[in-house]
């Protein structure tokens, strides 16, 4: 019996991407139900993995430097969320100060990027801190939602391109449906759990940065000349191409609360 074709062109990786979700999904999903110190554990972990493979872009013939670098950002994300102040700030661009100070390409883009990375970590502690399991999961399924409803409408219906120069794979249409599926995935939060309608139109300003972190981490990876940030996920690439959405949806939510809490919506 002749063994089943392989699949072929665009859904090549589909059974390996779907898979490796499965795992990342059910680990994550317990840690947020978890909360408190397995959390924390887990964020602290993903967060010097991604701080390594950056360093490892910028710097491939210096492994050894990224080790040191990851092991930094361990250490400061730590003390920033023993301390929980303003100071902490202080404690996250410590990992960024070290990429600027290396020898390295794109020192600066690197030292910033770092600096986004762990702003995100500190911030998905003090939100699922602050708001709970359902802030959390609000964020990760407009993360989710979009990435998923982007990647296939994109490959689906195709069309005009993002932004060809940085990410070639990103469509108009992808973007926009993924939009769609953030502001859907707000809707049912309100409907489920009352929380305030304002939380639909931000939940596609909450996509729309998650792309833009999917684009910042593309802009990175096409200077370093890699496709994958690392090859840790299979099917995914890196913990960083995983998490690049994640990442900048987080950020947002974190300047925005400067103005209002985003946990308040919630009824938190």
């Amino acid at each position: 019996m002749d063994p089943a074709p392989a699949p072929s062109g665009k859904w090549t990786d589909l059974r390996t991407r779907i898979l490796s979700a499965i795992v990342m999904v059910t680990v994550g999903a317990v840690e947020i139900w978890l909360g408190g110190t397995a959390f924390a554990v887990l964020v602290v972990v993903l967060t010097g993995v991604m701080v390594w493979e950056l360093a490892g872009m910028t710097q491939p013939l210096e492994r050894r430097s990224a080790l040191v670098v990851a092991a930094v950002t361990g250490v400061a994300l730590v003390a920033a969320l023993a301390l929980k102040t303003q100071v902490a700030v202080l404690f996250l661009a410590v990992p960024s100060a070290v990429l600027v100070l290396t020898p390295r390409r794109d020192r600066w883009l690197s030292g910033i990027y770092a600096l986004a990375i762990l702003l995100a970590g500190y911030g998905l502690v003090i939100l699922r801190d602050a708001g709970g399991t359902t802030v959390i999961l609000w964020l990760v399924a407009v993360v989710v939602a979009s990435d998923v409803l982007g990647y296939f409408t994109g490959r689906m219906l195709g069309g005009p391109k993002f932004w060809p120069a940085i990410s070639p794979k990103k469509t108009w249409s992808g973007t926009v449906a993924g939009w769609i599926g953030a502001a859907l995935v707000g809707l049912v939060v309100v409907l489920t759990t009352g929380a305030g309608w304002a939380l639909v139109p931000l939940s596609a300003l909450v996509a729309f940065a998650g792309q833009m972190g999917d684009i910042a981490e593309s802009w990175v990876k096409r200077r370093a000349g890699v496709k994958d940030a690392s090859a840790l996920i299979p099917g995914h690439g890196g913990v960083l191409d995983r998490f690049d959405a994640l990442i900048g949806a987080v950020v947002l939510v974190m300047a925005l609360g400067l103005v209002a809490p985003v946990a308040g919506l919630f009824g938190g």
